[in-house]
């Protein structure tokens, strides 16, 4: 048996509008504070990470026609990943290191790089985590969901940030030199941060996202 959804309270909050066709659900305690968001489509919707599984967001992914593929962006953000594929019928994306961690689940790997169509990609950027991997979507300008690869920090600049919990530093600074290589201005206008989105200020993403990647030492980094 599975356990009953959290019930919503006075003080639940719904998800918010970030940009067209885009969603964040409020920071998920099962997730250690972790931002998920949700891309509403035609070609079928995407959640990434878990939010929490009460009722207020639940309806809200059923109002908007459920999910399709749920990606996991790094271990630390599987949260309820099994309760929510029961729920809705999705298939979990993961990069194949992580797979191990969601036993019993029917799920699909990747190794470096996986196309899901025309507008969607995952890819791989370890550090944070050995699975750790970013999704990108081609709409708006080109947006990053970047996990916990890369955050804001206290200025709201996206950096990659060390903790006592990260895999391998160093791999993590070159995973951002790969996005860095990968993308121009006019392919990433925004990123979507997995964690620290209280220190955007009130800005539900992270802007003009490229020439700011390009500004980080990485060298200072080391």
């Amino acid at each position: 048996m599975f356990p009953l959804p959290q019930q919503p309270s006075s003080t639940t909050k719904s998800p918010r509008f970030v940009l067209d066709n885009i969603f964040a659900f409020p920071p998920n305690r099962d997730t250690l504070g972790g931002t998920s968001y949700f891309i509403v489509r035609n070609e079928g919707n995407i959640l990434i990470d878990c939010p929490s599984l009460d009722e207020v967001n639940q309806n809200f992914l059923r109002s908007h026609g459920g999910v399709k593929w749920l990606f996991i962006t790094h271990r630390g953000a599987i949260g309820k990943t099994s309760e929510i594929q029961q729920n809705f019928g999705c298939e979990v994306l993961i990069q194949e290191q992580e797979a191990y961690l969601l036993p019993g689940l029917t799920v699909t790997t990747f190794t470096q790089e996986l196309t899901l169509d025309a507008t969607t990609k995952l890819i791989w950027t370890p550090g944070h985590s050995p699975g750790s991997s970013c999704l990108y979507y081609n709409s708006n300008g080109g947006v990053l969901f970047s996990g916990r690869h890369l955050v804001p920090n206290l200025q709201g600049e996206p950096v990659p940030m060390r903790t006592s919990k990260t895999f391998h530093w160093p791999r993590q600074l070159q995973s951002l030199e790969k996005l860095i290589q990968i993308f121009t201005p006019e392919t990433l206008q925004y990123i979507c941060p997995g964690a620290n989105t209280g220190f955007l200020r009130g800005e539900r993403v992270i802007n003009k996202a490229y020439p700011r990647l390009t500004a980080i030492d990485l060298k200072a980094l080391l």
